[in-house]
């Protein structure tokens, strides 16, 4: 893998959630932590939610204080919290009122969402962090373009079909990197 990163700008996000999802796998989701460290993490795993319509997402619902920032420009960052404990982590895509997000599922080392935030250190002061210009989260480019699977997503069979079956999960395969 390269180590002559550099940051991806907005503009990579602001095209449709099932473009982004995959093309986001082999990334480096990089973390400035409080106390100026700095650790790089490959992505591994994503799920992509595609705005209004689809039922498995959470701006079906519409406008609400919890999913405003799905509503803005590509690029923001989406987290909310779970079971009181798990701060899961999504990229907003698309153009204002798009409302759609990539899931950040894994990351090289950490399976699920839930261990991923926990890792990471996320909490509430991470809604609606640009990812272009962040000091403190941000994706790097690699230069690489791994192979991939894709699956249904995980957890959504409130949803019902269609939704449940789209292949929407993409999933790092272990040999491309």
């Amino acid at each position: 893998m390269r180590t002559d990163s550099s940051r991806i700008p907005n503009s990579f996000f602001l095209r449709d959630v099932t473009q982004v999802a995959p093309e986001l796998l082999g990334k480096l989701l990089v973390r400035r932590f409080a106390d100026g460290t700095i650790q790089k993490f490959v992505i591994t795993e994503t799920e992509a939610y595609s705005g209004g319509e689809d039922k498995a997402c959470h701006a079906n619902k519409g406008l609400t204080p919890r999913t405003k920032v799905m509503f803005e420009e590509g690029g923001l960052v989406y987290v909310y919290l779970i079971y009181g404990m798990y701060w899961m982590l999504n990229f907003v895509t698309g153009e204002p009122d798009d409302s759609s997000a990539v899931l950040i599922r894994g990351v090289e080392g950490i399976s699920g969402p839930g261990r991923v935030g926990r890792t990471l250190q996320l909490d509430k002061s991470f809604y609606g962090e640009n990812l272009g210009t962040s000091e403190r989260i941000w994706v790097e480019d690699t230069g690489e373009n791994p192979k991939f699977i894709t699956a249904p997503r995980v957890g959504i069979d409130y949803a019902g079909e269609p939704w449940i079956s789209k292949p929407w999960r993409f999933i790092l395969k272990e040999s491309s990197m």
